[in-house]
């Protein structure tokens, strides 16, 4: 049994969602920022996810448990000529790896791709965070290519898989 909750992320979160942000770039070298979270505000947050909530091709899930975020998943659209695609990515806290908060944010995430005519998802990965490679590759993500030297973290290059879901 399930002891979290998944549900869409509102405007009033933005403050919560900013100290998760924090507290798992702490955690890891997946992610794009490190302890420092993201450059943004509560106030811009919040409209960032009020925006969010007007567009059909665009959404975030947070997993919550006893009223803390313990995950967060997202599709971002994309314009124009590419409106039929998403960028997904999904972050959890480390003390909840492993415990289906990822997986349930992973189906959350195509079940709402699926209803709102987002046909392809992409996503990149860290080539060497073969956990994630697994839950990708679990719903269906196939490897499309390599991004070479994506990251540098102290003068190490990483490099990134590129992967996507065909859902037409």
């Amino acid at each position: 049994m399930k002891e979290f909750i998944i549900r869409e992320a509102r405007s009033e979160d933005a403050k919560q969602i900013i100290e998760y942000i924090r507290k798992i770039g702490a955690e890891t070298n997946n992610l794009t920022f490190g302890s420092e979270g993201l450059p943004v505000t509560v106030e811009s947050e919040a409209m960032m996810l009020e925006r969010m909530q007007g567009e059909r091709h665009s959404v975030m899930f947070v997993a919550e448990k006893d009223g803390e975020i313990i995950g967060n998943g997202s599709l971002n659209g994309m314009p124009r000529r590419m409106s039929h695609r998403a960028e997904l990515g999904i972050t959890v806290l480390k003390n909840e790896w492993n415990t289906g908060v990822g997986s349930a944010l992973m189906e959350e995430l195509i079940d709402y791709a699926k209803k709102n005519e987002i046909e392809i998802i992409n996503l990149e990965v860290r080539v060497d965070n073969s956990s994630a490679i697994h839950l990708y590759e679990k719903y269906g993500f196939q490897k499309i290519g390599v991004s070479p030297a994506f990251f540098k973290i102290e003068n190490e290059y990483i490099d990134f898989l590129i992967m996507y879901l065909d859902l037409r």
